[in-house]
């Protein structure tokens, strides 16, 4: 098999030799070290045989000082295929042209399609998709993932709940779920409405029941506000109250700042790698000189090849590799306060309903201890301050 693949790149050719004195001929070319195969008598004085092409020149030389000569009958291998394709360079050009072209537009993008959207946030999708680059004409290698698009629109576009992405061949469709869905209408049973904590009520919205409070009351935990008997006495029907009370509430939090913190942030340092995927073989075609970064971090994304309709085994892997690095960062006492109100109201508002808002803070005290900065504070928040209270019967 490996003489089959070194005769294929070298050459051979099939040769008959006539005449006188062809069995010492062959003898001769033996002697000489010419490979020579399948020899097969073919007459009296005739035989056919296989020599390599880098040899024809020593058997020219040789059969002069014989009594038979020789001719070519068929030539093989890989010097005769290229001849053969230099003499018909262009209608290979042409089919590998052809290929390059069908493998092109095989993973472009033709067609983006929506579907679920109104025309405005349509529209909305349509811009943000351009902002991607994701747009007819363009080759899927230089467009984001799957993943990548469905994430970015659903953070960007404040009117979706949720948007499908699908990549099908050269076609885009995006299944669209919007944020405008009516809201379902429930059966509610006699309930009053009840402060959940200590406030200060700031307004008040009262769709159904009878307010038991008024604005800049002070409320406790558990007191009546809303009240869902009504009617006059004697004639009293018990529904389900409906409101909302704003109440200004207090927090006091403490928030422990080190002074010195050690951060890894990027260096602005950037380097690119590019592979053909053949398989689960990945195959580098740019980037073969990686930096030696003492801390790195790498992104990678994949993008598969398509002829026609099919999936090809062959994708494009593109490698983003960030060099970072450790950096110490030293507060002093007023930055370090400045640091605790901004952790502070963060890790509030992570324990605050969604309509709450935060109107003040201020800072009780701070103190220096063990290399930290403890900050106690205050904060004035205005939310929703009413709890369902169910109305048992016979209350």
């Amino acid at each position: 098999m490996k003489n089959q693949w070194m005769n294929f790149f070298s050459g051979s050719v099939k040769i008959i030799i006539h005449g006188r004195g062809v069995e010492r001929f062959l003898n001769d070319c033996t002697r000489n070290g010419i490979q020579i195969w399948q020899v097969k008598k073919m007459g009296a004085e005739a035989y056919t045989c296989y020599i390599l092409l880098k040899d024809v020149r020593t058997i020219r030389r040789l059969i002069k000082n014989q009594e038979c000569k020789f001719r070519f009958l068929t030539r093989r291998g890989l010097p005769f295929l290229l001849q053969y394709s230099f003499r018909n360079s262009g209608i290979i050009a042409g089919i590998v042209l052809c290929l390059v072209t069908i493998f092109l537009l095989s993973n472009m993008v033709w067609s983006i399609e929506i579907k679920g959207a109104n025309p405005a946030t349509e529209h909305k999708i349509m811009q943000e998709l351009d902002r991607l680059g994701v747009k007819k004409g363009k080759l899927q290698f230089f467009i984001k993932d799957v993943e990548s698009i469905q994430r970015d629109l659903t953070d960007t576009i404040s009117e979706l709940t949720w948007i499908g992405v699908v990549l099908n061949g050269t076609s885009y469709h995006f299944e669209v779920v919007e944020k405008n869905e009516p809201e379902k209408i429930e059966s509610l049973s006699p309930r009053n409405l009840v402060a959940t904590k200590k406030a200060v009520v700031v307004n008040m919205f009262v769709e159904k029941g009878q307010p038991k409070v008024e604005r800049n009351d002070h409320v406790q935990k558990g007191q009546l506000l809303i009240s869902g008997i009504i009617g006059k006495e004697g004639n009293e029907k018990s529904i389900a109250a409906v409101g909302e009370v704003l109440g200004e509430t207090w927090y006091q939090s403490e928030v422990k700042i080190p002074m010195k913190t050690i951060l890894p942030v990027f260096t602005g340092e950037v380097y690119k790698k590019h592979y053909v995927k053949i398989g689960s073989v990945n195959i580098p075609i740019w980037g073969f000189f990686e930096p030696e970064y003492k801390q790195k971090k790498e992104y990678e994304a994949e993008r598969p090849a398509y002829f026609f309709k099919w999936k090809l085994p062959i994708s494009y892997v593109g490698k983003t590799i960030h060099e970072s690095e450790m950096v110490e960062r030293i507060f002093d006492e007023e930055e370090a306060v400045e640091e605790a109100l901004v952790i502070g109201k963060k890790d509030l508002k992570k324990n605050l309903p969604e309509d709450a808002t935060i109107i003040g803070e201020k800072v009780l005290h701070h103190e220096t201890e063990n290399g930290k900065v403890k900050v106690s504070i205050h904060y004035q928040v205005i939310e929703n301050i009413v709890k369902i209270e169910p109305i048992i019967q016979g209350d």
